[in-house]
């Protein structure tokens, strides 16, 4: 039986899991989550424990994917291809290895894909997902119409190059990305604007992360827009994301053989995403004690799960550029979970939001956030001290987002001896190496990866913007031809039709009696 979709705010249901992927966001601006949350088989944590990643993919995605949406051997050889294991793509055939650094804390390193980044587990799947779809969508069309998708999208850092690398040369698929001009690494942007494929656009926004998520989620809202151009998110507003994320949780938790103390987890966390996927894997029925929010100096989420308050700030630049973000965009997935799958009250509570800039709850709601999740916020001397530490004392080099979830995972240790910590380690050290070598008072010689090593001598393309909708919305016209293709003579008429109703039922009208006359007198010879 397939798993339907709703948008959290009650104005779509009963969608396809192809159907919420190629949609990204609801029309109603809310993000789609499964009507029912399925259950594990009898004995999968016994059952699942010595598969390959690449085989537990398979298990924990075909609960959400029916077999009539995808059948599962092709299921199977979606997931091959973007895991498979070679220098270019995994460089780890584990694809995400679990080390131990220390007693009771461990590093899920999720930086060993073409990027990277964690990012890559997700994004290498959903860019095969996207093209089977529109192969599948264009192979059963009879009119002639070719299927495309627009991709829009927003990074601090990661997520574009990631989504570049999973989307390069993909049939049918223009991709658009926007980043905070100068407020990325220069790695992170040399992963961007080394991509020349004629499909892939990188557009350096003046504004910050929020500013370009806002124009997304501005793009998708415009329904006029998001239909004649078939807009798709890559961003972790799409379902897809979040399914491919939480196999690394089960993966991890079968990695970590000492079952005698609980497991929890610690998430670097700035859009919500990633943590969200381990929420999904404990609502499925993964044991887990409990959720840690790591934050930085920007500490909205932190100071959600402290004192119920989600109330907007600026958002200031720091060492963990990646994680500054003061609008979390996968949050709201949560809070829906939060209100009991209410869309009314979500609703209520994200147009408050939209237009005060705050969202505070309290009380029995309060308590139930904290018991599922605990939050710490880790400022950026602590993340330089924490990367000096680690280095020193484990000869384990982290990089500044991975170091605010040990950070993290060491002040709940602290509190709580009887549990193993795992930290998702979400990217190499070598993309923000200046900022790692900063944390030490002496040389220390730290190896770069020969790939990103050369980077730097690679040509780049991008495009600065204004942070204006209308300007993105532009740019993208004049590059992607409209997807409104015409079904019918009429159709191919209005398609090229001036702007005026009168004129345009004018021609239409001409248009028809002559094809009326040609009819006749065909009928009459």
């Amino acid at each position: 039986m397939s798993t339907t979709y709703r948008s959290t705010r009650g104005g779509v249901n009963g969608f396809s899991f192809e159907q919420a992927i190629l949609s990204g966001l609801a029309a109603d601006r809310g993000l789609f989550v499964p009507e029912t949350i399925p259950k594990l088989p009898a004995n999968a944590l016994e059952t699942w424990a010595n598969l390959s990643y690449e085989e537990l993919a398979v298990e924990v995605m075909s609960l959400f994917i029916g077999d009539n949406e995808i059948p599962r051997k092709d299921l199977q050889q979606l997931v091959a291809k973007a895991y498979k294991h070679s220098d270019s793509n995994f460089r780890d055939p584990a694809i995400a290895p679990v080390v131990k650094v220390k007693e009771q804390l461990y590093m899920l390193e999720l930086f060993h894909g073409p990027t990277f980044a964690f990012k890559d587990v997700a994004l290498q799947f959903l860019g095969h997902l996207f093209e089977y779809f529109l192969e599948r969508k264009n192979r059963l069309e009879k009119s002639g119409k070719t299927h495309r998708i627009t991709v829009v999208g927003a990074t601090s850092g990661d997520t574009g190059s990631a989504a570049i690398y999973g989307l390069r040369n993909k049939k049918n698929v223009e991709v658009f990305i926007m980043y905070p001009h100068g407020r990325v690494s220069a790695i992170q942007e040399q992963q961007m604007a080394c991509v020349l494929d004629e499909n892939i656009h990188n557009l350096a926004v003046k504004g910050t992360f929020d500013d370009c998520q806002a124009i997304v989620k501005d793009c998708f809202a415009d329904a006029e827009f998001k239909q004649t151009y078939s807009l798709g998110a890559v961003n972790s507003i799409n379902w897809a994301r979040i399914l491919a994320q939480i196999v690394y949780y089960f993966y991890a938790y079968f990695r970590i053989s000492d079952k005698s103390k609980k497991i929890a987890f610690s998430v670097p966390t700035g859009n919500f995403g990633d943590i969200l996927a381990g929420f999904y894997a404990m609502k499925l029925g993964l044991p887990m004690e409990k959720l840690i929010v790591a934050t930085n100096d920007n500490d909205i989420l932190h100071r959600f799960f402290s004192t119920g308050a989600y109330h907007r700030t600026g958002v200031e630049h720091t060492i963990s550029p990646s994680m500054d973000i003061c609008v979390s965009s996968n949050f709201e997935r949560y809070l829906f979970a939060l209100c009991g799958d209410n869309a009314c009250t979500l609703k209520q509570w994200m147009d408050t939001f939209e237009t005060t800039g705050k969202l505070t709850v309290e009380g029995p709601l309060l308590a139930k956030a904290k018991a599922e999740m605990v939050s710490f916020s880790v400022l950026q001397p602590d993340v330089l001290t924490t990367i000096k530490e680690y280095h020193q004392n484990y000869s384990y080099v982290l990089d500044p987002h991975s170091a605010i979830g040990v950070a993290a995972g060491d002040a709940y240790l602290k509190e709580n001896d009887d549990v193993n910590v795992v930290v998702l380690a979400t990217a190499h050290y070598g993309k923000f190496m200046p900022t790692v070598l900063s944390a030490f008072d002496t040389k220390v010689e730290l190896p770069q990866h020969p790939i990103l090593k050369a980077l730097e001598s690679l040509p780049q393309k991008s495009k600065v913007m204004e942070n204006s909708v209308e300007v993105v919305q532009d740019f993208v016209r004049e590059v992607v031809p409209s997807n409104q293709v015409p079904k019918c003579v009429f159709g191919a008429v209005n398609h090229f039709l001036p702007q005026s109703t009168l004129l345009k039922a004018s021609i239409v009208l001409a248009v028809g009696a002559i094809a009326f006359a040609a009819v006749q007198r065909s009928n009459k010879n």
